[in-house]
């Protein structure tokens, strides 16, 4: 999981029963489930269990209280209205409300069809970020006609005892609307999808989203994609946002080689209007073969591309972990009772890091914009409890206060990924590194074989090196925080003052351009930078290309971006519109720049072995 919250400054820059609804075909070892998205009544959407073969006399319908990759409770039974439990004849059979999750069936072998009413999150959420009702890219939508995303663990739940067999999952819906998932359709209808999995885990693992269709298809090595796009009022689609995420992709294939083996991936993006009642929590969940983004539609498509980037190479990796390897505790998640596991530092810091690590080792960055993204989470980490044991944290994370130091899995996690890989090449004399270790892990146990979360760190030091196993004991599960400057240092990497260009466009850190209504890029009236002033630029000036490239404010970050990679000297054309008159002004770039302290490579003893952690 990944949560993203969009600040203000980026987002301006940028009832009654239907007894008569169709019941899935039924076989006495499995659960079939019909959800019926063609009678939406007061928003909501009526749903049909049919139980397998009971022979207990009471039997207790669950929803979770949680999911595998959130971290929070969320009780997904506070969104379910008038449960029943029917016998063959229609007639109700007796049932106690036990908790918000759970409900007592008596007579249970009497039961032949349990039914509800399914309410979606998206209308209660308020406020962005965290703490504001269930994280959108884990909750529901129903928007009668228009969309209907379906995290199955807020429409199906599951008997106790019986998670563990098949489900059998019909959909019926508009002709109009496509179901994007990864889970194979086997009904040619184009109003009724079926879906079979092997278990109620497997279930939860398949978001399915239901709009218009807009979507894309492509393959990387034997791997089919599918992204589809849900954008209220079309301003996003996904043709144009298609592009960057096949290249983003492609390197992540590249980068984990063998390790990964999916046939079929789905991206499925809601994009939220933010006007009235919908989504607010930002980012994206995971999902062995998918994973669900949510982002609010006013974002530039320059900005929404590079943040889906970001958030699906993380969830992608996923798949290497917890998704590939993975301990007991999420092999057989309890959805209302969860233990949790101690090594988050690994299901979500070795995730992050492989983030950030592929994006160098493929070129998509460079060596010096890695070193900051480490820096930045060295700083982030320093104002969490940098004292807490990672494993400590990990295990208590649904409780304070512990939950509380959540976000430092994305900090010093991935920090903690880092440090492991630099060991791991300093002992092989490059040759190895953590995804080695992964692979090697996968190898040892994979998605069917869970770890002993207690022999975790003997076995990877088993595969690796003695201080390998010294460092988890002394700062993963300890509580000494780590001197980062040590373990850069065994790259040839230090800590250096540097200088950086000043974007050409900012003056004094303050931006000296803006949008108005129209989206139009205009010069504020301000102090403007030395080059603005020497080009000739005036406040009110309205800027409509530079270099022959036109923008506006739905590509002013792309304009931004190619200022700052301008080099003293280079020519620079700008079209403007001033006292409503074309002009355009050139003239020569000269940049001014200030001293900032960062890392930077500096040991040239080092440099075959920095090259084979950045690039091997």
């Amino acid at each position: 999981m990944k949560k993203i919250i969009v600040s203000l400054c980026v987002a301006t820059l940028l009832v009654s029963c239907k007894s008569g609804a169709p019941v899935a075909t039924h076989q006495p070892d499995q659960v079939a489930v019909t959800i019926d998205l063609n009678h939406v009544v007061d928003d909501k959407v009526q749903v049909h269990i049919t139980p397998p073969t009971l022979n207990t006399n009471e039997v207790v319908f669950h929803f979770p209280k949680i999911i595998p990759g959130t971290y929070s409770e969320d009780d997904y039974g506070k969104f379910i209205d008038d449960f029943k439990a029917l016998d063959a004849h229609g007639k109700a059979l007796a049932i106690t409300k036990l908790d918000t999750n759970s409900w007592l069936i008596k007579n249970a072998t009497h039961l032949n069809q349990v039914t509800y009413w399914v309410n979606d999150t998206y209308d209660i959420e308020s406020g962005g970020g965290f703490g504001s009702g269930v994280f959108s890219p884990a909750g529901t939508n129903i928007n009668d006609g228009k969309n209907f995303m379906i995290n199955n663990h807020g429409f199906v739940g599951y008997f106790d005892s019986k998670k563990d067999v098949p489900y059998s999952v019909t959909v019926t819906h508009p002709a109009t609307l496509f179901g994007a998932t990864s889970l194979v359709d086997t009904d040619s209808s184009t109003t009724s999808d079926v879906f079979s999995v092997a278990r109620y885990n497997e279930l939860v693992d398949n978001p399915i989203m239901y709009s218009a269709p807009d979507n894309v298809t492509f393959t990387i090595d034997g791997m089919d994609v599918l992204f589809s796009v849900y954008s209220p009022s079309g301003k996003h689609s996904a043709k144009l946002l298609a592009p960057d995420l096949e290249k983003c992709m492609r390197a992540q294939k590249k980068f984990l080689g063998p390790i990964n083996s999916n046939k079929r991936y789905t991206v499925l993006l809601y994009l939220a209007d933010m006007k009235g009642k919908d989504a607010r929590g930002f980012g994206a969940l995971e999902h062995n073969s998918s994973t669900s983004v949510v982002f609010p539609e006013m974002m530039p498509s320059s900005a929404l591309g590079k943040e889906i980037i970001d958030v699906v190479s993380h969830e992608f990796f996923h798949i290497v972990t917890p998704l590939g390897v993975h301990s007991n505790e999420i092999h057989y998640f309890d959805f209302n009772n969860p233990k949790m596991s101690k090594h988050l530092w690994m299901y979500e810091g070795v995730t992050e890091y492989f983030a950030n690590l592929f994006q160098v080792n493929q070129g998509l960055i460079d060596e010096n914009a890695f070193y900051k993204r480490m820096v930045g989470k060295i700083n982030n980490a320093k104002r969490l409890d940098d004292t807490l044991p990672f494993t400590k944290m990990s295990a208590n994370v649904l409780v304070s206060p512990c939950k509380e130091q959540y976000l430092n899995v994305y900090e010093k996690g991935a920090l903690i990924g880092m440090c492991l890989d630099i060991i791991i090449r300093e002992k092989s004399n490059g040759t190895l590194g953590i995804l080695d270790l992964m692979q090697k892990l996968t190898d040892e146990y994979g998605p069917k074989k869970p770890f002993e979360d207690s022999v975790l760190f003997d076995k990877i030091t088993a595969l690796t090196y003695p201080e390998v196993g010294d460092f988890l004991k002394t700062y993963v599960d300890g509580s000494t925080p780590i001197p980062y400057d040590v373990y850069f240092a065994k790259m040839g990497v230090n800590n250096s003052t540097m200088k950086k260009s000043v974007n050409p466009f900012i003056f004094n850190k303050v931006s000296c351009i803006t949008a108005n209504a129209t989206k139009e890029i205009v010069v504020k009236n301000t102090t403007l930078s030395s080059f603005m002033t020497g080009i000739g630029l005036l406040a009110d000036d309205k800027i409509i290309a530079l270099n022959d490239t036109n923008y506006t404010l739905d590509n002013i970050s792309d304009m931004m971006t190619a200022a700052q990679n301008w080099k003293d000297g280079d020519a620079v054309r700008i079209k403007i519109i001033r006292n409503d008159k074309e002009q355009i002004l050139t003239g020569k770039v000269a940049l001014t720049f200030e001293e900032s302290k960062g890392y930077l490579f500096s040991d040239a003893s080092k440099e075959a072995l920095k090259n084979a952690w950045l690039k091997g």
